[in-house]
């Protein structure tokens, strides 16, 4: 999937008699909140928190970012610096022990994907399918992958973000698709065994060229309910 590009964000003019250092220009916070809630709400999502707890995590990222966005020097993206937040945030609201989708349960959601009315509904199915997938690989390769293939991430950038080297990321990212292959076939057979088959496209979301479109359009309609939540 390619992730929708990020809102222009809004630099702060240096004021007059400001530094060297302070002259340069930065974020407001305000700017930072309307571009990327999305991406922070649905990396929140991704890292495997409970949808009970997305919106005091979230809310508890930006309080972060509100607190350490004046000691941001722009040596990285944005986005790489706010995944970091990100990551921290995410693992003090997650379970401590989070709990693995059994085959059973993902050949449900399967199902469902294959009764979906429409290739709207198809989609969204799709995106469950994908993010239960997600919750059966471990962390290290999870991030990589939705670094890489949901949120479009540059190899140099998902270094910087999880902190290893180039050869790394490409290993994660490489056994992170192993794995959830894996996991689909699984699923798929279980399908077939029942004599249903995978006949949807959509059911199958490696093999839908629009699957990972799929996990955007699924979270688009969560984030934008969480976005209204969280500003209250």
């Amino acid at each position: 999937m390619i992730a929708a590009a990020d809102e222009p964000v809004v630099l702060e003019r240096p004021k007059e008699g400001a530094t060297t250092g302070d002259a340069l220009a930065r974020p407001t916070f305000d700017a930072v909140y309307a571009a990327h809630f999305d991406f922070v709400w649905r990396s929140v999502r991704r890292l495997g928190v409970a949808q009970s707890a997305t919106d005091d995590a979230v809310q508890d990222v930006f309080l972060v970012v509100h607190r350490k966005l004046g000691s941001f020097e722009g040596r990285s993206s944005l986005r790489t610096w706010l995944f970091g937040i990100v990551r921290r945030v995410a693992r003090d609201h997650r379970p401590r022990r989070e709990r693995e989708h059994s085959d059973d349960e993902l050949g449900t959601i399967a199902d469902s994907t294959e009764r979906a009315p429409d290739e709207r509904a198809a989609r969204n199915e799709a995106a469950r399918l994908l993010d239960a997938l997600l919750q059966t690989i471990d962390e290290d390769k999870r991030e990589a992958f939705i670094l890489a293939e949901l949120e479009q991430f540059t190899v140099p950038e998902i270094s910087e973000a999880l902190g290893v080297n180039l050869n790394t990321v490409y290993a994660r990212v490489r056994a992170a698709r192993q794995e959830l292959e894996q996991g689909l076939a699984r699923v798929r057979a279980q399908q077939q065994w029942k004599g249903r088959g995978y006949a949807n496209p959509h059911a199958n979301p490696h093999a839908n060229p629009n699957a990972k479109t799929a996990a955007k359009t699924d979270d688009s309609t969560h984030t934008a309910q969480g976005r209204q939540r969280c500003a209250k």
